[in-house]
This record gives C-alpha cells, structure tokens and sequence, in this order.
C-alpha cells in the first residue's frame, strides 16, 4: 500500500524554522512514498465562498507557505519520494514561470513530481493576484499547453488567447520524458471531463469517518473513462490519488483504520493523508505520520 502525507505548509507548523526539511526528510526514513503540498494564498476576513461548502475559511489557512519553494526544500533533502501537488492553483500563475519552476523541481529531484493542479475556489485570492475569476477552466486548459510545450518542444513557441510564446530555445527539461505526470483535482462534469480529456490521473479527496465515497468515486471515475475513450484515450492508462482529510481530534487508529479500508475496497493507486489540522507543530505531524506508517504495516 502506497501511503504519503502532506507537508506542513498549513497553520502554526508553517512558522516553524526549517520545518519543512525536517518534515520531508524524517517522514521519507519512515517509509512514506510521497510527499505533497497545496495551495493557498490568503484567508479572506469576509469570504464570499467559504472553504469546502462552509461560509469561512479554516485558521489554519492564515498561514500558509508557498508551496513551489516546499516542493524544492523537500527534493534537497529526500531521495526517494515523490512529490506532489494537490493541487496547485495553475490559473494564479504566468504559466512560463510555472513551467520554469516544476521542471527545475523535477531536476532537482531526479525525476519524482507529480504535478496536480486545480483551479480553487476563492474569489478574493484571483482577485490579489489580478485574475479574472471568469473562465477558469479556458484558462487552466492554455496553461496545460503552455507546460507541454516548454517541458516537451524544441524550440517553444505557444500563441494562444492569453499567452503568447515566441519561438525560443528553452533546454532545461524535465527528467522525466516526455514530461512529469499531470494530474487534477476534479469534482464537478466538465473538470471530469479535463481529466479524461487531458490528464494523466484525477486527485480526488475525502475526510476520514466520512462514509467511504465509493458511489461518487465509480460516478467520477465514469464521466473520467468516457470522456478518454471519446479523446481516442486509453482509460486504464489513467490513476488515481486520494487526499484523506483527517479532522482535529481524530484518533491516529481511526485514521489507519480508514486507510487500509481504502487501500482494499477503493481502486486507487496511492493515498496521501493531510495532518493539517491535528498537528500542532512539525515534530507532532512526524509523530502522526510515524504512527500512521506503523499501523498500517502492522495489519
């Protein structure tokens, strides 16, 4: 059973002094196979969309750091795990930049991104970055063909209705070829349907002591599967990684109790459990990881 875990990038553990080296570097000796980071920006004060159906923002995203810098801190000190997005907000960001940045990670790692990206759903964070939070899916749709291009062409180029490219050589590429595994959070049909169309993977989530979303996951993994077979795709060739939320309070052995459900009724390929909001600092989010890691193996 492949199982990772989020860096501390969230909340008080965020502060914390080479906190995010010493969370990558202890938790891959413990044997996690991944790593990952996600994306936000500010906590507004008045949210016009709260976070995850509700009407506010979690404390813990009043805090929060950037997560491509997490990403290349955790790559210096690790050999062997993944790392990951889940997900990188990718209409935020000039997508050159972008696609500089991951591929510098990607070679700096030795070839071990997973690059998931998503749209999020803060209209005060497009705001503060002057982005028009209108049209989202066009947008993070140029931004992919920008990525494929810098990390798969030679020379560049891109004109498109956003961003244009002339033709230029740009010889730093990722390692791994033809490019590092594009995934992407996905709930509603049309980003379903990008999955399918576009990605290689989807990044689901779900909350442990939630019911197990097995009848929503067949629901996406359908919408996922056709739209591939109508891009002349192959569905099998598509995975699947899980965020497990795990609440503040949530008993360590309820959390491996719920892993290993998932690791053998789900059809995923590999789950990342998020301790953002148990973990009071960055030696306790190493504790829970540990403990996890320990269950679980132990059957």
């Amino acid at each position: 059973m492949h199982v990772g875990f989020s860096i501390p990038t969230f909340g008080s553990a965020a502060n914390e002094v080479n906190g995010v080296a010493r969370f990558a570097a202890e938790v891959e000796k413990l044997g996690a196979t991944s790593l990952w980071v996600g994306d936000r920006l500010l906590a507004p004060v008045a949210p016009a969309v709260g976070y995850a159906g509700s009407q506010n923002v979690p404390v813990e995203f009043r805090t929060s750091a950037d997560p491509l810098t997490s990403l290349a801190v955790a790559a210096a000190v690790t050999t062997q795990v993944r790392l990951g997005s889940s997900v990188i907000n990718a209409p935020w960001y000039p997508p050159t930049l972008l696609a500089r940045t991951l591929a510098s990670i990607d070679v700096a790692s030795g070839g071990r991104l997973i690059a998931g990206f998503g749209t999020g759903w803060s209209p005060e964070e497009y705001q503060a970055v002057g982005v028009p939070f209108k049209g989202l899916g066009s947008r993070l749709d140029e931004v992919l063909d920008v990525l494929e291009a810098w990390w798969m062409a030679s020379p560049v180029a891109h004109h498109g209705p956003l961003f244009t490219i002339p033709a230029s050589h740009v010889e730093l590429k990722p390692v791994q070829r033809p490019r590092p595994p594009i995934y992407l959070g996905a709930a509603g049909p049309r980003a379903l349907r990008r999955v399918g169309r576009r990605a290689d993977g989807w990044l689901p989530a779900w909350w442990v002591q939630e019911a197990l979303p097995g009848t929503p996951f067949a629901e996406g993994w359908s919408v996922i599967r056709r739209a591939a077979e109508e891009a002349d795709r192959d569905p099998d060739r598509l995975g699947s990684i899980l965020r497990v939320g795990v609440v503040a309070g949530t008993p360590v052995e309820t959390v491996a109790v719920e892993v290993k459900k998932i690791g053998s009724t789900m059809p995923v390929d590999e789950m990342f459990i998020d301790f953002t909001y148990p973990a009071t600092s960055v030696d306790h989010a190493v504790d829970l990881a540990g403990r996890v890691l320990e269950l679980v193996a132990a059957g």
